[in-house]
Protein backbone atom coordinates (compact mmCIF):
# COMPACT_ATOMS: atom_id res chain seq x y z
CA UNK A 1 0.00 0.00 0.00
CA UNK A 2 1.46 2.88 -1.00
CA UNK A 3 -0.09 6.51 -0.35
CA UNK A 4 0.06 9.43 -3.31
CA UNK A 5 2.74 11.93 -3.39
CA UNK A 6 -0.05 14.65 -2.38
CA UNK A 7 -0.74 12.45 0.58
CA UNK A 8 2.83 11.70 1.88
CA UNK A 9 3.26 14.90 3.92
CA UNK A 10 0.20 14.41 5.78
CA UNK A 11 1.24 10.50 6.57
CA UNK A 12 2.64 9.36 10.15
CA UNK A 13 5.87 7.40 10.01
CA UNK A 14 7.00 7.63 12.94
CA UNK A 15 5.84 3.49 14.45
CA UNK A 16 5.16 4.43 17.71
CA UNK A 17 3.00 7.74 16.41
CA UNK A 18 1.40 5.53 13.86
CA UNK A 19 0.66 2.92 16.62
CA UNK A 20 -1.33 5.27 18.88
CA UNK A 21 -3.82 5.97 15.36
CA UNK A 22 -4.64 1.74 15.19
CA UNK A 23 -6.50 1.28 18.28
CA UNK A 24 -9.52 3.28 20.05
CA UNK A 25 -10.70 2.42 23.62
CA UNK A 26 -12.85 -0.84 22.73
CA UNK A 27 -12.01 -3.85 24.51
CA UNK A 28 -9.60 -6.35 22.83
CA UNK A 29 -8.55 -3.47 19.85
CA UNK A 30 -5.46 -4.69 18.10
CA UNK A 31 -3.97 -2.86 15.53
CA UNK A 32 -3.31 -4.76 12.18
CA UNK A 33 0.41 -5.30 10.69
CA UNK A 34 0.10 -2.92 8.01
CA UNK A 35 -2.03 0.40 7.77
CA UNK A 36 -1.62 3.87 6.59
CA UNK A 37 -2.44 6.92 8.94
CA UNK A 38 -3.10 10.70 7.16
CA UNK A 39 -3.79 13.36 9.70
CA UNK A 40 -6.28 15.69 7.51
CA UNK A 41 -5.54 19.54 7.46
CA UNK A 42 -7.91 20.85 5.56
CA UNK A 43 -11.46 19.79 3.78
CA UNK A 44 -8.17 18.89 0.43
CA UNK A 45 -6.77 16.61 2.43
CA UNK A 46 -9.96 14.49 2.96
CA UNK A 47 -10.88 14.87 -0.38
CA UNK A 48 -7.96 13.32 -1.91
CA UNK A 49 -8.00 10.85 0.79
CA UNK A 50 -11.62 9.25 -0.50
CA UNK A 51 -10.59 9.78 -4.04
CA UNK A 52 -7.10 7.60 -3.44
CA UNK A 53 -9.01 5.26 -1.83
CA UNK A 54 -12.25 4.72 -4.08
CA UNK A 55 -9.58 4.62 -6.83
CA UNK A 56 -7.76 1.52 -4.99
CA UNK A 57 -10.44 -0.25 -3.39
CA UNK A 58 -8.45 1.11 -0.51
CA UNK A 59 -10.37 0.43 3.33
CA UNK A 60 -10.79 4.02 4.72
CA UNK A 61 -11.33 4.48 8.66
CA UNK A 62 -12.48 7.75 9.89
CA UNK A 63 -10.85 8.77 13.09
CA UNK A 64 -11.94 11.37 15.45
CA UNK A 65 -10.25 11.30 19.49
CA UNK A 66 -10.21 7.70 19.38
CA UNK A 67 -12.06 7.65 22.34
CA UNK A 68 -15.19 5.34 21.45
CA UNK A 69 -15.89 2.11 22.85
CA UNK A 70 -17.19 -0.14 20.02
CA UNK A 71 -14.55 -1.02 17.93
CA UNK A 72 -15.47 1.16 14.99
CA UNK A 73 -12.47 3.15 14.91
CA UNK A 74 -9.76 0.90 14.93
CA UNK A 75 -7.42 0.48 12.16
CA UNK A 76 -8.24 -1.92 9.19
CA UNK A 77 -5.22 -4.22 7.69
CA UNK A 78 -4.03 -2.55 3.85
CA UNK A 79 -6.47 0.57 4.49
CA UNK A 80 -6.00 4.41 5.71
CA UNK A 81 -6.89 5.48 9.11
CA UNK A 82 -8.20 9.08 8.32
CA UNK A 83 -7.75 11.38 11.48
CA UNK A 84 -9.68 14.17 11.71
CA UNK A 85 -8.47 15.32 15.42
CA UNK A 86 -6.45 18.51 13.86
CA UNK A 87 -9.55 19.75 12.26
CA UNK A 88 -10.27 21.90 15.51
CA UNK A 89 -11.47 25.30 13.92
CA UNK A 90 -14.91 26.65 15.42
CA UNK A 91 -15.57 28.85 12.27
CA UNK A 92 -18.91 30.75 13.13
CA UNK A 93 -20.84 31.09 16.37
CA UNK A 94 -23.56 32.81 15.67
CA UNK A 95 -25.90 34.16 19.24
CA UNK A 96 -28.67 35.62 17.42
CA UNK A 97 -29.35 32.35 14.59
CA UNK A 98 -28.94 30.01 17.98
CA UNK A 99 -26.26 27.84 15.89
CA UNK A 100 -22.27 27.15 15.98
CA UNK A 101 -20.52 26.25 12.48
CA UNK A 102 -17.83 23.59 13.92
CA UNK A 103 -14.83 21.26 12.44
CA UNK A 104 -15.31 17.61 13.37
CA UNK A 105 -12.34 17.77 15.46
CA UNK A 106 -13.71 20.45 17.79
CA UNK A 107 -13.80 18.76 21.36
CA UNK A 108 -16.89 18.60 23.14
CA UNK A 109 -16.21 20.54 26.19
CA UNK A 110 -14.65 23.37 23.84
CA UNK A 111 -17.95 23.73 22.32
CA UNK A 112 -19.62 24.04 25.67
CA UNK A 113 -17.22 26.86 26.40
CA UNK A 114 -17.41 28.81 23.35
CA UNK A 115 -21.59 28.73 23.63
CA UNK A 116 -21.40 29.21 27.55
CA UNK A 117 -18.99 32.51 26.32
CA UNK A 118 -22.04 34.04 24.43
CA UNK A 119 -24.67 32.76 26.79
CA UNK A 120 -25.68 29.81 24.87
CA UNK A 121 -25.72 26.28 25.71
CA UNK A 122 -25.02 23.28 23.57
CA UNK A 123 -26.59 20.44 25.39
CA UNK A 124 -25.15 16.64 24.32
CA UNK A 125 -22.98 15.61 27.34
CA UNK A 126 -21.09 12.48 26.98
CA UNK A 127 -18.83 11.48 29.85
CA UNK A 128 -16.02 11.84 27.76
CA UNK A 129 -16.82 15.87 27.01
CA UNK A 130 -13.57 16.68 28.00
CA UNK A 131 -12.15 14.69 25.38
CA UNK A 132 -13.88 13.43 22.35
CA UNK A 133 -14.79 15.18 19.86
CA UNK A 134 -18.16 16.64 17.67
CA UNK A 135 -17.18 14.70 15.12
CA UNK A 136 -17.24 11.05 16.83
CA UNK A 137 -20.07 12.30 18.34
CA UNK A 138 -22.67 12.93 15.45
CA UNK A 139 -20.58 9.30 13.68
CA UNK A 140 -22.33 7.24 17.27
CA UNK A 141 -25.37 10.05 17.98
CA UNK A 142 -23.63 10.31 21.63
CA UNK A 143 -26.06 11.13 24.01
CA UNK A 144 -24.59 11.61 28.04
CA UNK A 145 -25.66 13.17 31.42
CA UNK A 146 -28.14 14.88 30.42
CA UNK A 147 -30.44 13.68 27.48
CA UNK A 148 -33.28 12.77 30.01
CA UNK A 149 -34.22 16.99 29.43
CA UNK A 150 -32.41 17.85 26.46
CA UNK A 151 -32.08 14.49 24.09
CA UNK A 152 -28.89 13.42 22.13
CA UNK A 153 -26.95 15.03 19.21
CA UNK A 154 -28.91 14.45 16.46
CA UNK A 155 -31.45 16.77 18.07
CA UNK A 156 -28.84 19.28 18.06
CA UNK A 157 -27.50 19.10 14.52
CA UNK A 158 -28.72 20.89 11.64
CA UNK A 159 -26.84 20.15 8.72
CA UNK A 160 -23.15 18.46 7.59
CA UNK A 161 -20.61 19.12 5.06
CA UNK A 162 -19.76 15.67 4.21
CA UNK A 163 -17.29 13.84 1.93
CA UNK A 164 -18.17 10.96 0.21
CA UNK A 165 -16.64 7.59 -1.28
CA UNK A 166 -14.33 9.23 -4.10
CA UNK A 167 -14.15 12.52 -2.79
CA UNK A 168 -17.16 14.20 -3.54
CA UNK A 169 -18.42 16.97 -1.26
CA UNK A 170 -22.14 17.36 -0.26
CA UNK A 171 -24.23 19.52 2.26
CA UNK A 172 -27.30 18.46 3.95
CA UNK A 173 -29.56 19.93 6.50
CA UNK A 174 -29.53 23.91 6.65
CA UNK A 175 -28.58 27.02 8.95
CA UNK A 176 -32.29 28.19 9.44
CA UNK A 177 -34.63 27.20 12.59
CA UNK A 178 -36.83 25.71 9.97
CA UNK A 179 -36.50 23.89 6.89
CA UNK A 180 -37.65 20.73 5.36
CA UNK A 181 -36.75 21.12 2.17
CA UNK A 182 -35.74 17.50 0.51
CA UNK A 183 -35.06 14.30 2.56
CA UNK A 184 -33.74 14.34 5.52
CA UNK A 185 -29.90 13.28 4.57
CA UNK A 186 -28.49 14.53 7.90
CA UNK A 187 -30.33 12.03 10.01
CA UNK A 188 -29.39 9.64 7.68
CA UNK A 189 -25.48 10.33 8.65
CA UNK A 190 -25.62 11.28 12.68
CA UNK A 191 -25.05 7.69 14.05
CA UNK A 192 -23.92 6.20 10.73
CA UNK A 193 -20.49 5.79 12.39
CA UNK A 194 -18.21 6.51 9.19
CA UNK A 195 -19.83 3.87 6.97
CA UNK A 196 -21.82 6.87 4.64
CA UNK A 197 -19.06 9.42 4.48
CA UNK A 198 -16.57 11.11 6.18
CA UNK A 199 -18.13 14.93 8.14
CA UNK A 200 -16.14 17.49 8.00
CA UNK A 201 -17.87 20.47 8.95
CA UNK A 202 -21.09 20.67 11.83
CA UNK A 203 -23.74 22.89 11.91
CA UNK A 204 -24.85 22.58 15.76
CA UNK A 205 -27.48 24.15 17.10
CA UNK A 206 -27.31 26.19 20.27
CA UNK A 207 -30.01 27.26 23.53
CA UNK A 208 -29.46 29.85 26.09
CA UNK A 209 -27.99 29.06 29.28
CA UNK A 210 -29.45 27.30 31.94
CA UNK A 211 -29.30 28.70 35.40
CA UNK A 212 -26.16 26.72 37.06
CA UNK A 213 -27.39 23.04 38.60
CA UNK A 214 -28.84 22.27 41.92
CA UNK A 215 -28.32 18.35 43.20
CA UNK A 216 -30.34 16.42 44.96
CA UNK A 217 -28.91 12.73 46.32
CA UNK A 218 -31.31 9.96 46.86
CA UNK A 219 -30.66 6.86 48.51
CA UNK A 220 -32.99 3.39 48.05
CA UNK A 221 -33.11 0.19 50.31
CA UNK A 222 -34.97 -1.20 47.03
CA UNK A 223 -34.65 -0.77 43.49
CA UNK A 224 -38.09 -1.26 42.83
CA UNK A 225 -38.59 2.08 44.91
CA UNK A 226 -36.05 3.71 42.74
CA UNK A 227 -37.55 2.63 39.93
CA UNK A 228 -40.98 4.10 41.00
CA UNK A 229 -38.71 7.31 41.60
CA UNK A 230 -37.41 7.52 37.98
CA UNK A 231 -41.03 7.31 36.69
CA UNK A 232 -42.58 10.27 38.83
CA UNK A 233 -39.04 12.51 37.97
CA UNK A 234 -40.43 12.28 34.19
CA UNK A 235 -43.79 12.73 35.05
CA UNK A 236 -42.95 15.83 35.90
CA UNK A 237 -43.73 19.04 33.49
CA UNK A 238 -40.18 20.16 34.36
CA UNK A 239 -38.06 17.38 33.85
CA UNK A 240 -34.66 17.70 35.95
CA UNK A 241 -31.70 17.86 33.76
CA UNK A 242 -29.78 15.15 34.86
CA UNK A 243 -31.10 12.00 36.74
CA UNK A 244 -28.56 9.42 37.29
CA UNK A 245 -28.49 5.95 38.92
CA UNK A 246 -25.79 3.75 40.92
CA UNK A 247 -26.31 0.26 41.70
CA UNK A 248 -25.17 -1.35 45.17
CA UNK A 249 -22.32 -3.15 43.04
CA UNK A 250 -21.23 0.45 41.60
CA UNK A 251 -21.49 2.07 45.08
CA UNK A 252 -19.54 -0.57 46.51
CA UNK A 253 -16.55 0.14 44.01
CA UNK A 254 -17.34 4.13 44.09
CA UNK A 255 -17.20 3.75 48.35
CA UNK A 256 -13.44 1.01 47.99
CA UNK A 257 -11.68 4.32 47.15
CA UNK A 258 -12.88 7.29 49.12
CA UNK A 259 -16.10 7.42 51.48
CA UNK A 260 -18.39 9.53 49.76
CA UNK A 261 -21.10 8.95 52.55
CA UNK A 262 -23.00 5.74 50.58
CA UNK A 263 -24.56 3.60 53.63
CA UNK A 264 -23.30 0.17 53.19
CA UNK A 265 -25.69 -2.34 51.28
CA UNK A 266 -27.71 0.37 49.92
CA UNK A 267 -29.89 -1.11 46.88
CA UNK A 268 -29.85 2.38 45.03
CA UNK A 269 -28.50 5.55 44.74
CA UNK A 270 -30.42 8.20 42.24
CA UNK A 271 -28.41 11.95 41.14
CA UNK A 272 -31.12 14.67 40.43
CA UNK A 273 -30.50 18.22 38.87
CA UNK A 274 -32.13 21.19 38.81
CA UNK A 275 -31.16 23.56 35.86
CA UNK A 276 -34.18 25.86 35.12
CA UNK A 277 -33.64 29.25 35.02
CA UNK A 278 -35.17 31.32 37.62
CA UNK A 279 -36.51 28.25 39.40
CA UNK A 280 -33.48 25.46 40.35
CA UNK A 281 -34.23 25.75 44.32
CA UNK A 282 -38.07 25.34 43.47
CA UNK A 283 -37.53 22.67 40.91
CA UNK A 284 -34.84 20.35 43.54
CA UNK A 285 -37.20 20.69 46.33
CA UNK A 286 -40.14 19.35 44.49
CA UNK A 287 -37.59 16.47 42.76
CA UNK A 288 -36.82 15.54 46.39
CA UNK A 289 -40.36 15.34 47.73
CA UNK A 290 -41.20 12.89 44.96
CA UNK A 291 -38.15 10.86 45.99
CA UNK A 292 -38.95 11.40 49.35
CA UNK A 293 -42.90 9.89 48.44
CA UNK A 294 -40.92 6.80 46.06
CA UNK A 295 -39.25 5.46 49.08
CA UNK A 296 -35.96 7.36 49.50
CA UNK A 297 -34.88 6.07 52.89
CA UNK A 298 -32.59 9.59 52.86
CA UNK A 299 -32.55 12.58 50.50
CA UNK A 300 -30.42 14.95 50.63
CA UNK A 301 -30.21 18.75 48.78
CA UNK A 302 -27.89 20.64 47.66
CA UNK A 303 -28.44 24.90 48.83
CA UNK A 304 -25.85 26.14 46.04
CA UNK A 305 -23.25 25.37 43.82
CA UNK A 306 -20.68 24.48 46.21
CA UNK A 307 -22.79 21.70 47.53
CA UNK A 308 -24.67 20.29 44.20
CA UNK A 309 -20.70 19.46 43.65
CA UNK A 310 -20.25 17.59 46.54
CA UNK A 311 -23.44 15.74 46.30
CA UNK A 312 -22.06 14.76 42.59
CA UNK A 313 -18.65 14.04 43.68
CA UNK A 314 -19.07 10.09 43.89
CA UNK A 315 -20.26 9.98 40.51
CA UNK A 316 -17.39 12.05 39.00
CA UNK A 317 -15.47 9.56 40.41
CA UNK A 318 -16.79 6.41 39.16
CA UNK A 319 -14.55 5.93 36.29
CA UNK A 320 -11.59 6.30 38.81
CA UNK A 321 -13.30 3.65 41.34
CA UNK A 322 -13.86 0.74 38.38
CA UNK A 323 -10.37 1.38 36.63
CA UNK A 324 -9.50 0.65 40.70
CA UNK A 325 -11.41 -1.92 40.59
CA UNK A 326 -10.07 -4.12 37.88
CA UNK A 327 -9.79 -4.33 34.47
CA UNK A 328 -13.58 -4.22 32.88
CA UNK A 329 -15.17 -3.41 29.48
CA UNK A 330 -17.77 -0.89 30.11
CA UNK A 331 -21.16 -1.40 27.60
CA UNK A 332 -24.22 0.65 26.72
CA UNK A 333 -28.17 -0.84 26.46
CA UNK A 334 -30.67 1.12 26.66
CA UNK A 335 -34.71 0.17 27.39
CA UNK A 336 -37.51 1.49 28.31
CA UNK A 337 -37.50 3.60 31.65
CA UNK A 338 -40.25 1.42 33.39
CA UNK A 339 -38.24 -1.98 33.02
CA UNK A 340 -34.83 0.01 33.84
CA UNK A 341 -34.50 -1.12 37.43
CA UNK A 342 -35.67 -5.34 36.22
CA UNK A 343 -32.70 -4.99 33.81
CA UNK A 344 -30.45 -4.28 36.80
CA UNK A 345 -32.12 -6.74 38.58
CA UNK A 346 -31.26 -9.29 35.19
CA UNK A 347 -27.32 -8.41 35.53
CA UNK A 348 -27.39 -8.84 39.08
CA UNK A 349 -28.59 -12.94 38.04
CA UNK A 350 -26.34 -13.22 35.42
CA UNK A 351 -23.56 -12.00 37.55
CA UNK A 352 -24.35 -14.39 40.78
CA UNK A 353 -24.93 -17.36 37.62
CA UNK A 354 -21.62 -16.56 35.71
CA UNK A 355 -18.98 -15.72 38.76
CA UNK A 356 -18.57 -12.76 36.36
CA UNK A 357 -18.56 -9.20 38.34
CA UNK A 358 -20.81 -6.49 36.99
CA UNK A 359 -21.86 -2.74 37.72
CA UNK A 360 -25.10 -1.35 36.55
CA UNK A 361 -24.81 2.43 36.58
CA UNK A 362 -26.10 4.70 34.24
CA UNK A 363 -28.80 7.62 32.85
CA UNK A 364 -31.50 6.48 34.84
CA UNK A 365 -33.70 9.03 33.33
CA UNK A 366 -33.56 7.92 29.87
CA UNK A 367 -33.12 4.22 30.83
CA UNK A 368 -29.36 3.89 29.19
CA UNK A 369 -27.07 1.79 31.39
CA UNK A 370 -23.40 1.50 31.11
CA UNK A 371 -22.65 -2.11 33.05
CA UNK A 372 -18.99 -2.63 33.16
CA UNK A 373 -17.87 -6.67 33.18
CA UNK A 374 -15.14 -7.57 34.86
CA UNK A 375 -12.48 -9.76 34.09
CA UNK A 376 -8.61 -11.25 34.51
CA UNK A 377 -6.43 -8.98 32.10
CA UNK A 378 -4.53 -12.19 31.97
CA UNK A 379 -7.03 -15.35 30.62
CA UNK A 380 -8.65 -15.13 27.40
CA UNK A 381 -11.27 -17.07 28.76
CA UNK A 382 -11.85 -14.80 31.66
CA UNK A 383 -12.58 -12.27 29.46
CA UNK A 384 -14.78 -14.35 26.89
CA UNK A 385 -17.00 -15.45 29.85
CA UNK A 386 -17.33 -11.21 29.95
CA UNK A 387 -18.40 -10.87 26.56
CA UNK A 388 -20.76 -13.87 27.03
CA UNK A 389 -22.52 -12.66 29.87
CA UNK A 390 -22.92 -9.43 27.95
CA UNK A 391 -24.35 -11.11 25.47
CA UNK A 392 -27.04 -12.67 27.87
CA UNK A 393 -27.83 -8.95 28.61
CA UNK A 394 -28.34 -8.04 25.20
CA UNK A 395 -30.79 -10.68 25.13
CA UNK A 396 -32.47 -9.51 28.12
CA UNK A 397 -32.44 -5.81 26.86
CA UNK A 398 -34.29 -6.60 23.57
CA UNK A 399 -36.93 -8.49 25.24
CA UNK A 400 -38.01 -5.49 27.17
CA UNK A 401 -38.25 -3.71 23.81
CA UNK A 402 -34.78 -2.18 24.50
CA UNK A 403 -31.67 -1.64 21.96
CA UNK A 404 -27.86 -2.80 22.10
CA UNK A 405 -26.90 0.67 22.07
CA UNK A 406 -27.92 4.40 23.27
CA UNK A 407 -24.93 5.92 22.31
CA UNK A 408 -21.94 4.14 21.92
CA UNK A 409 -22.57 2.58 18.78
CA UNK A 410 -23.04 -0.37 17.36
CA UNK A 411 -18.76 -0.34 15.54
CA UNK A 412 -17.59 -3.70 15.26
CA UNK A 413 -18.48 -5.73 18.88
CA UNK A 414 -22.06 -4.87 18.61
CA UNK A 415 -22.70 -5.41 15.08
CA UNK A 416 -23.62 -9.52 15.30
CA UNK A 417 -26.52 -8.44 17.53
CA UNK A 418 -27.93 -5.49 15.06
CA UNK A 419 -29.91 -8.19 12.78
CA UNK A 420 -31.85 -9.48 16.26
CA UNK A 421 -32.69 -5.91 16.86
CA UNK A 422 -33.88 -4.52 13.49
CA UNK A 423 -34.53 -7.93 11.61
CA UNK A 424 -33.00 -9.34 8.39
CA UNK A 425 -35.23 -6.93 5.83
CA UNK A 426 -33.90 -3.89 7.54
CA UNK A 427 -30.37 -4.71 7.56
CA UNK A 428 -30.66 -5.38 3.61
CA UNK A 429 -32.54 -2.15 3.53
CA UNK A 430 -29.90 -0.37 4.73
CA UNK A 431 -26.86 -2.38 3.16
CA UNK A 432 -28.62 -1.09 -0.26
CA UNK A 433 -28.44 2.31 1.15
CA UNK A 434 -24.76 1.81 2.09
CA UNK A 435 -23.80 1.14 -1.53
CA UNK A 436 -26.00 3.86 -2.98
CA UNK A 437 -23.00 6.15 -1.07
CA UNK A 438 -20.38 3.83 -1.14
CA UNK A 439 -20.47 1.33 -4.03
CA UNK A 440 -17.11 -0.25 -3.67
CA UNK A 441 -17.57 -0.66 -0.05
CA UNK A 442 -14.55 1.02 1.07
CA UNK A 443 -15.86 3.33 4.19
CA UNK A 444 -15.35 1.75 7.53
CA UNK A 445 -16.37 -1.99 6.53
CA UNK A 446 -17.04 -4.73 8.78
CA UNK A 447 -18.62 -2.21 10.90
CA UNK A 448 -22.44 -1.94 11.91
CA UNK A 449 -23.31 -4.64 9.34
CA UNK A 450 -21.16 -7.89 10.35
CA UNK A 451 -20.43 -10.23 7.51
Amino acid sequence: MTLPESLSSRAVTDPDVKATYGIDESVGALAPDRYEVVRARDLGDVVDVLAHAQATGTPVVPQGARSGLAGGSVALDGGIVLSLEGLTTITELDAVEGIAVVQPGVINADLKAAAAAEGLFYPPDPASSAFCSIGGNVATNAGGLCCVKYGVTADYVRGLEVVLAGGEVIRTGHRTAKGVAGLDLTGLFVGSEGTLGVVTEVVTKLVPAPDPALTALATFDSLSAASDAIVALRRERHRPSLLELLDEPTLAAVQAIADYGFPTGCAAVLIVQADRPGHTAEDVQRYAALLEEAGATEVAVADDAQESEALLAGRRALHHALVAKGTHFIEDVCVPVRQLTDLITAGHEISARTGVEITMSGHGGDGNLHPSFFYDAGDDDSRHRAEEAFGELVKVALGMGGTITGEHGVGSLKARWLPDEVGAASIERQRAVKALFDPRGILNPGRVYWS
